[in-house]
């Protein structure tokens, strides 16, 4: 009797100090620099919230969304908060995959920047908030383009790129003319070949839903972009993502880079980049129509449905979005290395303006991508380097893949064009778009 005394008075104390343990949250985030920055400055979130501790799970960029993306359709609760993107908001937040996020007048939604605000809302409602946005745009080397007596325009075509590519190709000592994604992918190769392939006066599908990959426009984009990085590219593009490129470029092997945005801060940043002082921005390359030419995207903090600590998530993804977060970045390693694209109060900042070389290319170019009129065609989806459907997912790695192959020489620009239009076909037809 005195042993069940004692057995039952121990679990009453387990059982208080249960409801008195911290909330642990699992964060699962890709693994860019602003994400790692954010790991190690929310130690000051963890201290101002003690009850709260955070899990992080730390992923690269296609694997990350597999994980999320399955976790969250099969209602696998093993995150309470992603790091998702534009494209998966809108779909999932319809769904009833995501809470709504909360926000007080503290929090100031009003201060976000509306393309990215709009583009992570459905019906008015936030699903997700941005921890930073991006656009996309040229980075490069001035001294190369000033060695070589060419000044780029701060609009230029991508004719003009090919010819500064190559006049700065130099492998012999180890500069290669531009760099560029070659990782397949839909959010990898895609997200910038569809960019190239929309400024050629291309589209994914048009207004009846069927795929347009064998237009001229897809085949003049492609084969631009296939001999492009074969002459003028480094060895292995087709491995080549935004980590790896970002690598190459502050090693000096990068004479130019069409890419996020967001790249801008980690290669004008001397502790990083061996070419900081060298770098000079313009507008993404256009050809036949300056619409689509270069991408919207906001890497942004959600919570799914199926958390049961929701409260929590909610004080945690509004600090990592707040205005006192950039702050805080900004105290902590100065404003050239805040989380940008987000608020209209950073880009208002005059200490950010001037700490901040690429600020102002970087916000003409958030605010020239529409993903409502990202095509020359009329077409029926919304989304710039990406159509905001779920068949999208599958279908853009399908085809990112038939564009490796494309680059590394195993098939035809023809042949990847036709594999990408079959099967494109094939899953817009299973999913009922058409018969």
């Amino acid at each position: 009797m005195k042993f069940k005394k004692t057995a039952i008075f121990a679990l009453g104390v387990a059982a208080v100090f249960a409801a008195h343990a911290d909330t642990e949250l699992v964060v699962a985030t890709v693994n860019n620099g602003h994400m790692i920055e954010m790991q190690k400055l929310s130690k000051n979130f963890e201290q101002a919230n003690p009850d709260i501790k955070l899990k992080w799970v730390t992923l690269e960029e296609g694997a990350l969304r597999q994980r999320v993306t399955t976790d969250i359709a099969t209602k696998g609760g093993q995150f309470d908060v992603m790091t998702i993107g534009m494209y998966e908001t809108p779909i999932w937040g319809k769904k009833g995959w995501l809470q709504e996020i909360k926000t007080d007048a503290k929090y100031d939604a009003d201060d976000l920047l509306p393309a990215m605000r709009n583009g992570l809302s459905v019906d008015g409602k936030m699903f997700a908030v941005p921890f930073y946005g991006e656009s996309s745009m040229l980075m490069y080397r001035k001294d190369l383009a000033d060695k070589a007596g060419i000044k780029v325009a701060d609009k230029p075509t991508w004719a003009e790129i090919k010819e500064l590519a190559a006049k700065i190709h130099d492998p012999k000592n180890g500069v290669y003319g531009i760099c560029l994604r070659g990782k397949p992918g839909w959010g990898d190769n895609m997200g910038f070949i569809t960019t190239l392939a929309n400024t050629y006066g291309g589209q994914l599908f048009d207004t009846s839903w069927k795929p347009q990959l064998q237009s001229k426009a897809w085949k003049d984009a492609v084969t631009f972009y296939v001999e492009l990085l074969t002459k003028y590219g480094p060895p292995g593009s087709s491995a080549n993502s935004f980590n790896e490129i970002l690598a190459l470029y502050n090693e000096g092997k990068c004479g130019m880079w069409i890419d996020a945005t967001i790249a801008a801060s980690f290669i004008t940043d001397p502790k990083q980049s061996k070419v900081a002082d060298k770098v000079a921005f313009a507008q993404a390359p256009t050809q036949v129509t300056p619409k689509g030419a270069n991408w919207l995207w906001a890497w942004a903090l959600a919570i799914p449905s199926g958390s049961t600590k929701v409260d929590a998530a909610q004080k945690f993804v509004t600090w990592a979005t707040s205005k006192e977060y950039i702050e805080l970045v900004a105290k902590t390693n100065g404003w050239a290395h805040v989380p940008t694209g987000t608020r209209k109060s950073t880009y208002a900042n005059a200490e950010f303006q001037k700490a901040a070389v690429f600020a102002s290319a970087e916000k003409a170019a958030i605010d020239s991508a529409n993903p409502n009129d990202s095509t020359l065609p009329k077409s029926p989806y919304v989304g710039v380097q990406f159509a905001a459907i779920p068949e999208w997912q599958s279908i853009g790695t399908g085809i990112g893949q038939q564009m490796t192959a494309a680059l590394t020489g195993k098939v035809s620009v023809d042949d990847a064009l036709k594999a990408s239009q079959a099967l494109a076909d094939r899953e817009m037809k299973k999913a009922g778009y058409y018969k």
